[in-house]
């Protein structure tokens, strides 16, 4: 388990060649082991402009060194307030050679999903770059509208989309554990990426599957409607996720867009499923 960065109250970011326009960001991040399980196999980063959960996979500490690695390089890009997404996807590069050079250690071989947001700029405009490798999951709240951002990569999913299952029966699918990408396993990564405009209002989650195995949708909902902060918001759906049973590792990432100033108009159109670009 790696954590990099720590909650913030309020993080003022201006953006380039605009200084009228600025935005206040709130956050807060917060992982746990769970009741089942001995190693805590997920990291995070969450320190601006880039956030991102990963959830190791490899058994015993080979999750935890790829998701590691993973959450390091995207934390190596921050250098300004906002990434371009091609930046982002270099790291996860970066990342899979380095969980490549580890993974002759373990018989099962060694990787991790991964999935979060990046502050960038379409134009002189202030975006969200959402990222996503596996089945960790970014959901958005824009006003009560609550809806999951990214398309898990796995089994069940493709039964869903073929129509074979639906959401509810998947939820108990006896294949949901298994994905079909991630970062690791000798593989190129090959992220799906949605571009959300950042307005005032809106409220970010990402999560590893530890939450979501626990937590239906309508559940996250009532936690993320409440009117909590983030760092309040964060601990409930942790302590939630534990009291259902906490079977897995648990990590939890809020963010606020609190207050935007200046003059400009962002597409409101609904999110786009990437195309899983290759690096």
């Amino acid at each position: 388990m790696t954590q990099i960065g720590r909650s913030n109250s309020g993080h003022t970011v201006t953006v380039p060649r605009r200084p009228d326009i600025q935005l206040t960001l709130g956050w807060s991040a917060v992982t746990n082991v769970g009741r089942k399980r001995q190693v805590n196999e997920d990291s995070f980063v969450a320190q601006s402009p880039v956030f991102a959960v990963a959830d190791g996979m490899g058994g015993h500490t080979a999750g935890d060194i790829a998701s590691t690695a993973v959450v390091t390089r995207l934390a190596e890009v921050i250098e300004t307030d906002f990434v371009d997404p091609d930046v982002i996807e270099h790291a996860l590069a970066i990342a899979a050679r380095d969980i490549s050079r580890v993974s002759g250690e373990s018989a099962l071989g060694t990787g991790t999903t991964v999935t979060g947001a990046a502050l960038t700029l379409v134009g002189s405009d202030p975006y969200w770059a959402v990222f996503n490798v596996g089945d960790s999951r970014v959901y958005q709240l824009r006003g009560r509208l609550f809806e999951q951002v990214t398309v898990d990569h796995s089994v069940v999913q493709e039964l869903v989309d073929s129509g074979v299952l639906t959401r509810e029966q998947a939820e108990n699918h006896p294949d949901s554990n298994v994905i079909t990408r991630a970062i690791g396993f000798n593989e190129l990564p090959a992220p799906d990426y949605w571009m959300i405009p950042v307005t005032e209002g809106l409220r970010l989650l990402i999560c590893s599957d530890g939450l979501t195995k626990e937590l239906s949708d309508d559940d996250i909902r009532s936690h993320l409607v409440a009117g909590r902060t983030a760092r309040d918001t964060a601990h409930d759906l942790l302590d939630a996720a534990l009291v259902r049973g906490g079977r897995d590792n648990v990590t939890v990432v809020v963010i606020d867009v609190l207050e935007t100033s200046g003059d400009f108009d962002l597409d409101q159109t609904v999110p786009r499923r990437g195309t899983g670009r290759h690096s």
